[in-house]
């Protein structure tokens, strides 16, 4: 039998001044950066081989109303490795989507949505295996669903997020950019996977799409 929500205790939110005692946590495995369509196809052949990713992007940060840029960023990471596609530079990504639409990859993130409906703005694709953190973190009746938050809450970390409005258009990212981007990614996943071991499953979910 399962663990089910109500015998797990974890907290409903948690104070900033809580998560800043933790200790910081960042990604520090291998990172590929894939900004040529061979390493796409290369990076995609990898990827096809994992079971779980975790999920994110990152756009250039608007400071005028009304103005928004296209994802610059598509950040996958799977159990060893963490692959951060640089979009600007990939003309066609159709390989990359080809991820993102299959029903037997699952891919994890937080506020997912918005990430796939801006990705299919720039190439349409029918995205299927998403699973978003929240929907799970819910039955928990946890209130803070962030990703630092989460991250705090079910692994007893810090991750920074000192680089989130920085530019990610720039055509050489900076090493705090990447391993800020691979953090994202690798901890998700990471939070999943402690999910997972506490018996929490997709059910009630989205995990078929992220309409």
């Amino acid at each position: 039998m399962g663990t089910k929500p109500q015998e797990l205790n974890f907290p409903a939110t948690i104070a900033k001044e809580i998560i800043n005692e933790l200790p910081l946590s960042r990604y520090d495995g291998p990172i590929e950066l894939v900004s040529t369509p061979g390493e796409m196809h290369v990076a995609v052949a990898e990827l096809k081989k994992e079971k779980i990713l975790g999920f994110d992007t990152e756009t250039r940060p608007s400071f005028r109303r009304g103005k928004s840029y296209p994802p610059a960023l598509l950040q996958l990471g799977g159990a060893d490795k963490v692959f951060l596609f640089q979009l600007l530079k990939l003309e066609d990504i159709s390989p990359a989507l080809e991820i993102l639409a299959s029903p037997g990859i699952v891919k994890v993130g937080v506020a997912i949505r918005d990430d796939v409906r801006k990705l299919r703005e720039r190439q349409d694709f029918k995205p299927a295996g998403f699973v978003e953190l929240a929907d799970i973190t819910h039955k928990l009746d946890i209130v803070n669903t962030g990703l630092r938050s989460l991250a705090a809450i079910f692994l007893n970390v810090r991750i920074s997020k000192g680089a989130q409005v920085s530019n990610w258009s720039r055509e050489h990212l900076t090493d705090a950019q990447t391993v800020y981007a691979a953090t994202d990614a690798w901890i998700s996943r990471e939070i999943y996977m402690r999910l997972l071991e506490l018996g929490l499953d997709k059910s009630g979910t989205n995990n078929h799409s992220a309409d």
